[in-house]
């Protein structure tokens, strides 16, 4: 993404240089690269869309939280002793800059990823990008500040209990949580194993979901890598229903967040979206599990043996909680993944009635003094949102929603069962009023409706439960013809001829999922059936279609020029 004032990689390069001695803010940084040497790859990245190379990424200019890998630099995870020099790029970060995104350097972060402050950093408290007496958040702080400030264009970071979200919430600025092991997190530095996603950081969701979606693959690498299954869902519905948590259940919030987030669910309601209240006191106290059970055995397993071995290396308050952890029974996890299950297995079902969570992404936003006064009762105040979404495998978005009656930041989360990260991004980018960039890349599959499945007609609808995703208007070639079928609905017959005696048609394009497209085939009525046809641009994409026998004696309506003007003629010429 070169600059869109036509500006070269290599300037932009300089210019966040220059921003970034600008806004001096050395707690941000870990480990920046020599400019000289970026500078280098930024002409390299110039020639090569010189020469005509595919680089849709070409210009984006990147910081890497300092506990993913990034070849030639150290990766301290905030810990001194700790640091270890990585031979080669995380998958996530050799990913993006294959497209052609550039490596500034290395962010601070609450150590080895243990918080949601910002604070907890041998490398200093990194400081809210507007209000330096605030907390930024964390753990992912300087990837947030970095972002806000304007020093990159995206930033990567880790989330387990919430940090690619509250950091973004705190600063004004999107943050994604892709569903588990959709992102690699091969070359990350573990927290909680199990429980890790790598997140992106951007001022807007476009960019920030074009870099998730770069990312997003299998990977042989990390044995938690996930692709995405026959039924992603590849688009939200046009008037959906969000679930807000019950009166109880907002207790925590602090009262300018309070009202932050009521006007913010006013303007989501008034915007279309059917709001309703869920009881949500079972993900309350499923989030309590992450640092209250013996599931804080994973972070022990990540770096237990280092934080014994290096007492007077690590942070207090995070070498509490690792060692804390270190003699949980086996028995005592197993419950606690029980209980997880359990509460998992709800939601899934609850999900089938709502299209998504619309909550808060934390309670308050406080100073940097308080939380050195209370460093683990804040912390675990304002992960009350969102620990609980990966210890449940949910996906999730975080934007900007109204700010606070002071004018201060305030953020939401969309929240949505594994795999409706597309679900959830559309229904953030609605709140942002921004359109949604497509994450879900080529897991659907493309189908052209020629009749009653098209918008405003009545089988649209199937479309809709499908979640299949519009993707505009297209015609077919000039090779068929359209009856009428005597069926209820109405519905039209498409048959490819030869000779010349066809027409061009209007239809629709939409992206479905595999199993979606499979249940169509499966309820599809004799003698209908799903085959190729031919657009105008000369693809081929799947659609219904017929053959000439099985629709002989149906009555010809190619001369109306589609099945919308046979329908509704009067509405067709009224609007030529």
């Amino acid at each position: 993404m070169i600059g869109s004032n036509g500006s070269t990689v290599v300037e932009k390069v300089r210019e966040a240089y220059a921003r970034i001695a600008e806004c001096d803010r050395p707690e941000v940084w870990i480990s920046l690269r020599a400019e000289s040497d970026v500078l280098t790859q930024a002409a390299d990245v110039d020639a090569r869309v010189a020469r005509g190379d595919e680089l849709p990424l070409a210009g984006v200019l990147v910081g890497v939280k300092d506990n993913i890998d990034v070849g030639g630099l150290d990766t301290t995870c905030a810990c001194p002793a700790f640091a270890r020099g990585a031979a080669a790029d995380a998958t996530v970060v050799a990913r993006l800059t294959a497209l052609g995104a550039v490596v500034l350097g290395k962010t601070n972060l609450d150590q080895f990823a243990t918080g949601l402050v910002g604070t907890r950093s041998p490398y200093g408290a990194v400081r809210h990008s507007t209000m330096p007496d605030r907390v930024s958040g964390g753990s992912s702080s300087g990837s947030a500040v970095a972002v806000a400030l304007g020093m990159v264009d995206v930033a990567l970071g880790t989330d387990t209990a919430g940090s690619g979200r509250v950091p973004a919430a705190l600063n004004g600025i999107v943050g994604i949580k892709p569903t588990l092991g959709l992102v690699s997190t091969a070359g990350v530095v573990p927290a909680c194993p199990d429980f890790d996603a790598v997140t992106v950081f951007a001022r807007d969701i476009g960019l920030a979901g074009r870099v998730v979606a770069a990312m997003i693959g299998g990977d042989p690498g990390d044995p938690r890598s996930r692709t995405w299954p026959a039924d992603t869902p590849q688009s939200a519905p046009a008037s959906p229903t969000v679930a807000v948590p019950a009166e109880a259940d907002l207790a925590a919030l602090s009262p300018g967040y309070r009202q932050a987030f009521d006007a913010t669910v006013a303007a989501y309601s008034a915007a279309g979206a059917t709001v309703v209240t869920l009881d949500m006191a079972d993900l309350l106290d499923a989030a309590t599990l992450l640092y209250d059970s013996a599931l804080v055995a994973e972070r022990y397993a990540a770096v237990g043996e280092f934080v014994e071995t290096h007492p007077d290396d690590v942070d207090p308050v995070v070498g509490a909680i690792v060692r804390a952890s270190a003699d949980q029974p086996a028995h005592r996890y197993v419950d606690d993944r029980t209980a997880l299950a359990v509460t998992a297995a709800t939601w899934r079902a609850r999900f089938a009635d709502v299209d998504a969570l619309l909550l808060p992404t934390t309670t308050e936003h406080p100073t940097i003094a308080e939380v050195a006064a209370e460093p683990v009762a804040i912390n675990r105040r304002m992960g009350t949102f969102t620990n609980f979404c990966n210890l449940l495998d949910l996906a999730a978005v975080a934007v900007p929603g109204e700010p606070t009656p002071q004018g201060e930041p305030f953020g939401v989360m969309l929240v949505g069962p594994a795999f409706a990260d597309q679900v959830v991004l559309d229904l953030a980018a609605r709140l942002t009023g921004e359109p949604s960039p497509v994450v879900t890349g080529d897991s659907g599959v493309e189908l052209v409706v020629v009749g009653a499945h098209m918008r405003s007609l009545p089988l649209h609808h199937q479309l809709v439960a499908a979640h299949a995703r519009f993707l505009g208007e297209v015609e077919t070639s000039a090779a068929y013809r359209m009856v009428a079928l005597d069926s209820v609905p109405p519905k039209p017959g498409l048959v490819r001829v030869g000779g010349g005696d066809g027409a061009s048609l209007p239809g629709e394009l939409y992206r479905m999922s595999p199993a979606a497209l499979g249940s169509f085939l499966h309820n599809l009525p004799a003698p209908m059936s799903l085959g190729k046809v031919e657009l105008a641009d000369g693809r081929w994409v799947t659609g219904f279609v017929f053959d000439r026998e099985s629709v002989s004696g149906a009555t010809d309506v190619t001369e109306h020029g589609g099945w919308r003007a046979y329908m509704n003629p009067e509405v067709e010429r009224s609007t030529r």
